[in-house]
């Protein structure tokens, strides 16, 4: 006798062999499921509370539609371990997040299950619709299938997707997996039986006969027939922006109720609409698994931890994260000028906004998911006289470069842009990776582009930002703990444009922008050791760049270096401008830039991540070297 936790999930190769379950084995099959996502994911850390809301809807899914012939895209794909599971991919569940396993979100390389991939939000209609033009071009029959959650709903890019699809009226389904704003009411036998019945046949067949013989009247008592209608409608469902967008709405219904799923899964299955069809799908985000349920964040993003108690395998750190350095110096400009407004898309806390938000209220905005809009709304902010700061991460800050240009540049407004996660990121993969806001942002006129070397420079970053009052500003700074360096308080401000020396030397000059820093001097030491003498310089600045600086490196050594953490066309490209500018690319001099590879990096540890990217002290060495003709071999990681 087995003494397996999950005999029926040990049965399921595939979707496929759900689909002749009873709905007792569903149920079942749902609970083993949750089971075995807590317990890969206690071992792997990663996204867990979204996972778990969506168990039951993920079983239902792959029971009703035919996938993967009938297309299911998740939205952002932070609750996809539980369909990763079903899909074959139960095996390697341990491997998620890890070096060379599988990702984090969907993606299309991994499966044939996953035939969209995600990580940023509010994408999965606007492809869903892409999938189902395809297939009416391409004269198929199948089910396109987009799940997306409540707070996905708050980006733009989801209502012009649906916009679009309800003008084109294809035949589409989207499943609003709400689990948190409490848009609908309260959700029951009532509801469920409502449901069940706008999604029926005969109900849908009804309606399409009274539209049908609405149209064929005359047009005055047309008009009053079609409100008629829709105003029953209203009666039953209590109307909706989707019904208005051109979606047939069903719902509210239990996400966690099978006997409420299936029959309206199956109903929307079966119609043969040329519109699209959204239902409505209540959820608890954690569900089934207490300390989730109990949890402030419902177990959104976990490290390791122990199943029965939940308790989260987290490190001492050695040193102050850079997001609690911001947000402690942010706090003490805000105490010092009532000016100082704050604004988050979504990540109060990630971005170090909670403790500003608790200090000051009335000046911290959250504006859900919406970086677009965020940033044109600090730019408002910014030209009736307040000093905002934009704390959003470098790879979400990419969603609303037009506004970035457009409503702050060209306007030389002082928005501030706080950016987090700069450099690589680590489990969440190239998805997450701050590798272009170098590039995207010292490319733009009137900006000062700024990158903390380390903790004790942020703050001083911060402060310089905090009197940008002519134009606007940004200061990049990494995930993660710092370099356990002393910070100094109260936080002088920056002059602007100026980096620093670091240590002085006259054969080779590293200079640095960013938290390379600390491999730089590394690199220095072991030069030195080779008779090799090194400069060290932290250029603070990107934009204005310090261009004495650079000129007196490029004099003064035989060999300068780049070092960034950040794509091509980034800090190297300024600096060799910069010389040639001054005419310093003539005289002998042999420069060498190092940067992130022109590739993207698949999920892994920071550090190894560093490795591949030849980011470390070793492949700094290694570059001086080669360029004063005395090669060594490093060992680089292959690209995973």
């Amino acid at each position: 006798m087995s003494d397996s936790k999950t005999p029926l999930l040990d049965t399921i190769e595939g979707p496929a062999d759900t689909r002749e379950l009873s709905l007792e084995q569903l149920r079942q099959l749902a609970d083993e499921l949750r089971a075995e996502t807590i317990d890969a994911v206690s071992q792997t850390g990663g996204h867990l509370g979204a996972g778990l809301g969506v168990v039951e809807l993920t079983v239902a899914l792959h029971h009703v539609f035919d996938t993967p012939n009938d297309v299911l895209i998740w939205d952002v794909g932070h609750q996809a371990y539980p369909h990763k599971i079903l899909t074959g991919r139960r095996d390697r569940i341990r491997t998620l997040r890890q070096s060379g396993g599988l990702s984090g979100f969907t993606k299309r390389s991994e499966s044939p299950y996953d035939p969209f991939g995600t990580a940023h939000s509010s994408t999965s209609i606007s492809a869903g619709l892409g999938f189902a033009v395809a297939r009416d071009l391409d004269g198929r029959d199948s089910n396109v299938v987009a799940v997306i959650g409540d707070g996905s709903m708050s980006a733009g890019m989801a209502f012009e997707a649906m916009n679009n699809a309800g003008s084109l009226d294809t035949r589409m389904i989207v499943i609003l997996n709400d689990n948190d704003m409490s848009i609908a009411p309260p959700v029951g036998a009532m509801s469920a039986y409502l449901s069940r019945l706008l999604s029926s046949r005969p109900y849908r067949g009804l309606r399409h006969f009274a539209k049908q013989l609405a149209q064929k009247m005359p047009e005055p008592m047309e008009r009053t027939a079609r409100r008629a209608e829709e105003y029953a409608r209203g009666l039953i469902t209590g109307g909706t922006l989707f019904e208005e967008l051109g979606f047939f709405y069903v719902g509210p219904i239990d996400g966690h109720n099978l006997d409420h799923l299936l029959p309206v899964l199956k109903n929307v299955r079966e119609a043969r609409r040329t519109n699209p069809i959204l239902v409505h799908v209540v959820t608890q985000k954690g569900k089934g698994y207490a300390p989730a349920e109990e949890a402030a964040d419902k177990f959104h993003g976990v490290s390791r931890f122990d199943v029965v108690t939940g308790t989260q395998a987290k490190g001492k750190p050695n040193a102050p994260s850079y997001t609690n350095v911001f947000s402690d110096q942010l706090v003490r400009e805000g105490e010092r000028d009532d000016k100082i407004v704050a604004i988050t898309a979504a990540m109060p806390s990630g971005t170090g906004l909670a403790e500003f938000q608790q200090r000051f209220p009335s000046r911290c905005f959250d504006v859900g998911i919406a970086e677009q809009h965020g940033v044109t709304f600090a730019a408002g902010l910014a030209a009736d006289g307040y000093r905002p700061f934009a704390a959003i991460y470098s790879t979400f800050l990419q969603r609303a470069y037009d506004q970035v240009v457009h409503d702050v540049a060209i306007q030389n407004l002082p928005v501030r842009f706080a950016i987090d996660r700069a450099g690589l990121v680590g489990a969440d993969g190239p998805t997450h990776a701050g590798s272009f806001d170098i590039t995207y942002l010292a490319s733009l006129p009137n900006f000062v582009v700024m990158a903390a070397a380390d903790e004790a420079e942020l703050p001083r970053m911060v402060a310089t930002a905090a009197r940008i009052d002519d134009r606007p500003s940004a200061f990049r700074y990494p995930r993660g703990e710092g370099e356990g360096v002393e910070i100094e308080l109260p936080a002088e401000p920056l002059e602007i444009g100026k980096g620093r020396m670091i240590r002085e030397g006259n054969t080779v000059a590293i200079l640095s922008l960013g938290t390379r820093l600390g491999e730089s001097l590394k690199a220095a030491e072991e030069l030195t050791a080779k008779g090799i003498s090194t400069s060290v310089a932290d250029a603070r600045f990107v934009k204005p760049l310090d261009e004495d600086l650079v000129c007196n490196l490029a004099r003064n050594h035989e060999v300068l270096i780049t070092i960034e953490e950040g794509s091509i066309g980034g800090f190297a490209a300024h600096v060799l401008q910069c010389l040639e500018r001054h005419e310093l690319l003539d005289e002998g001099l042999k420069i060498r830039t190092m940067m992130l590879p022109d590739s993207f990096i698949e999920h892994n540890a920071p550090e190894e991540m560093y490795a591949i990217a030849a980011l470390n002290a070793p492949d700094i060495v290694a570059k001086a070297l080669a360029a004063l003709g005395q090669a060594q071999e490093v060992e680089t990681p292959k690209l995973a």
